[in-house]
């Protein structure tokens, strides 16, 4: 599996972007989605995540501000980014568990990360 991620930038502070990530590989069904983020020296932490049923867990830190979605026909999850700050700067990673044949263990997989820089 896959997964390709997109939709990062350069933003002002204020404003918005809005991140894609799309799976493709052998897959029966994704179960989580999420979205995580980086910056260097630090630890990934969570920014959003989505199960198939839709039931969403944010951050503190950008409740209000993104949003996760996910569209299952497609294998894709978004995260709709507003009211952009600075310390919102990072690289952001999707990330899947993926179940590729009904009744075995699903996998964890990781995308490529997108960079997201917003100025002051």
């Amino acid at each position: 599996v896959q997964l390709q991620a997109c939709g990062g930038g350069l933003v002002q502070a204020g404003g918005s972007l809005r991140l894609s990530c799309a799976a493709s590989g052998t897959i029966s069904s994704i179960n989580r989605m999420g979205w995580y983020r980086q910056t260097p020296g630090k630890q990934r932490e969570l920014v959003a995540t989505i199960t198939r049923d839709s039931i969403t867990n944010d951050a503190d830190s950008v409740k209000g501000r993104f949003t996760i979605s996910r569209d299952n026909a497609k294998n894709t999850v978004y995260l709709q980014m507003n009211s952009l700050k600075p310390e919102d700067t990072a690289v952001y990673y999707c990330n899947m568990v993926v179940q590729h044949i009904p009744g075995t263990v699903p996998l964890s997989y990781w995308g490529q990360g997108t960079q997201v820089t917003v100025s002051s």
